[in-house]
């Protein structure tokens, strides 16, 4: 099941959606345990920012019948933060880190690029530019135009692979998949959580969230998923990490025959903290009942 993914050698194809893992809790709670088994071939962080970020007042998540609602708001300890704290713990995973980076503007994203790029212990960029939850990011993401300057800008500051993450809140998702491939994007990952109300359960017209609306993810968006990952593989000819709504190695499977090279696991962590790993293996055994592999695509 290895998948040779933007010049990284994968042990298989099923990664970490970025922020629904926290690996450093993680080995905390299970020890050298958790580096004999871990559940993804590349570890995604959790959006760094230039500058820490508390996140949005609470509540910040609401559950739905398919999924939940979140309104987290980025919280992290700012790029400093992150390369003196985290990233020396994460550089200890056994498998390539990729980090995931935001900025407000082309220049943040270009000093977060530049910054990430110096270190040896990271081996690819994800740049988050689809968070509904952050109207900067979600404009950047939304309009191709934009997002093609933006990629253009900091892909010349880079030597590692460059991996866009597209929003799924905009008129054309293929287009700006388009764009980033065009401004020199490695891959593009999709899709993003899609917005999304809770309300209150008692106070009328009352937002439940502290952030007022969120992302929805999870079950409910396994459909959008699959079809903007589809429309988007038959744009572009770099590699697409699929994710939205997995459960089990068979919902993996259909990202990768709709196109994917690479499915992230996001929600499902939440209720199952083994569900990579869990999805890995029915995955390894589907294709071990084909018997058909084809770069990563196979029929079941």
């Amino acid at each position: 099941m290895r998948v040779e993914f933007c010049g990284l050698d994968l042990a298989h194809p099923i990664v970490n959606g970025s922020g629904t893992y926290d690996a450093i809790a993680a080995r905390r709670a299970f020890g050298d345990a958790l580096v004999e088994r871990f559940p993804f071939s590349a570890f995604v962080s959790k959006t760094i920012t230039l500058q820490p970020r508390d996140g949005n007042p609470p509540p910040r998540l609401y559950e739905t019948p398919a999924g939940m609602i979140n309104s987290i708001g980025l919280p992290n300890k700012g790029l400093d933060g992150y390369l003196a704290h985290d990233l020396p713990e994460l550089a200890r995973l056994p498998v390539p880190l990729i980090t995931n980076v935001m900025g407000a503007t082309a220049d943040d994203i270009a000093t977060l690029v530049e910054a990430v790029d110096a270190r040896r212990e990271i081996d690819a960029v994800e740049l988050n530019v689809s968070c509904p939850n952050v109207k900067t990011g979600l404009d950047i993401g939304a309009d191709p135009v934009e997002l093609g300057a933006v990629v253009a800008r900091v892909r010349p500051l880079t030597a590692k692979p460059l991996i866009v993450k597209l929003t799924p809140n905009a008129s054309d998702v293929p287009a700006a998949a388009q764009a980033a491939e065009a401004a020199g994007a490695d891959a593009v990952s999709l899709i993003n959580t899609l917005r999304a109300f809770a309300p209150h359960p008692r106070l009328p017209r009352t937002p439940w969230l502290g952030g007022g609306t969120g992302g929805l993810s999870g079950p409910a968006v396994r459909a959008v998923a699959l079809a903007q990952v589809r429309a988007v593989a038959q744009r572009v000819s770099i590699p697409i990490v699929g994710m939205g709504g997995i459960q089990s190695g068979r919902h993996a499977a259909q990202l990768l025959d709709a196109g994917a090279t690479l499915v992230a696991v996001g929600t499902e962590s939440f209720r199952d903290p083994a569900a990579g790993r869990r999805i890995q293996h029915e995955l390894h055994d589907l294709f071990a009942k084909s018997g058909d592999i084809v770069n990563g695509h196979h029929d079941v």
